[in-house]
Formats: structure tokens, C-alpha cells, sequence
């Protein structure tokens, strides 16, 4: 049963939040919500009130992580401040734009190594993540990983 309780049911982000974004962009923002909507771990820590729903927001330049029960009643309202995240996302948003010029006119092996260290920078910030919000929730690495696209998806113009 904690399996079921200890997940997200449904991920929103904050439309008034969002930032204008490239085609390519907005393409991994709806990739990354639906994947962390089809699987995902996530407890929220000390309690038992799970599926959660989780509306990710811009707040006072901090990430506003809005948790609901299933019965829309908020258990925990986290705001993370975005100092250690914004070289991240600058470098994650740049080796984007890399690979997706890449892809049009790179050799496959140019393609491959910018790919590899796009993964790379993404699972650094997803540990980031992790440990930046273990006070409050426990997240596994591909929630952290997804999480950190919506993120990047909120705060960087396309």
C-alpha cells in the first residue's frame, strides 16, 4: 500500500509561471510530465496522506513545491531557494541547445558525446535535487531527474 500512498498522482505547472519556450523545449517539458506522471517515488516526509498531487510554481524567485492529498487538502507547501540550481540550469539549457543543433548537421559520434554529457549534467542536477529537498521529500533519482526538467521548464525562457 505505501507504494500507492508514496507517488505523485498528477504533476501541474503553475501556467502563470511558465516561461516562453522553444519548440524543443516545450517538447521535453511534456515529456518529462509524463513520464513522471506514469512513474515516479515520492514521500512526503512524516507523512501517510498519498497519491499526492504536486503543483510546481515561481515564487519570490524560489521554487514552490505545492503538495495536495488526494482530497485537493495541501500537506506541505516547500519553496526552494534557486541559488545552488541556476548554473545548473544554465549549462543543462545550453548542452540542450547543443544536441538539438547537433542532431541537424553533427557527425553521429559528435551527437553521442554531447548526448552523454547532457545525461550526465541531468543526473548531477537530479542528485542535487535529491538532497536539496530530503528534508521534506524522498525522491529517487529519475523523479529528481524529471522534477529538474519542469524546473529548468519554469525558470529559462525557450
Amino acid at each position: 500500500m505505501s507504494e500507492e500512498r508514496n507517488r505523485l498522482a498528477d504533476v501541474v505547472l503553475d501556467e502563470a509561471s511558465l516561461s516562453p519556450a522553444s519548440p524543443n523545449a516545450e517538447h521535453e517539458r511534456r515529456i518529462a510530465l509524463f513520464d513522471l506522471k506514469e512513474s515516479n517515488s515520492f514521500v512526503v516526509v512524516g507523512e501517510e496522506r498519498g497519491p499526492y498531487a504536486l503543483t510546481i510554481a515561481m515564487a519570490d524567485g524560489r521554487i514552490a513545491f505545492d503538495v495536495a492529498d488526494p482530497d485537493g487538502a495541501r500537506v506541505v507547501l516547500h519553496h526552494l531557494p534557486m541559488g545552488g540550481l541556476r548554473k545548473m540550469m544554465k549549462d543543462y539549457v545550453f548542452i540542450c541547445e547543443s544536441y538539438h543543433a547537433a542532431i541537424r548537421d553533427a557527425p553521429p559520434s559528435q551527437i553521442e558525446a554531447i548526448d552523454m554529457g547532457r545525461r550526465g549534467l541531468h543526473n548531477e542536477a537530479g542528485e542535487f535535487l535529491m538532497e536539496a529537498l530530503e528534508e521534506r521529500f524522498r525522491i529517487d533519482l529519475e523523479t529528481a531527474r524529471r522534477l529538474f526538467t519542469l524546473v529548468v521548464a519554469l525558470h529559462v525562457r525557450g
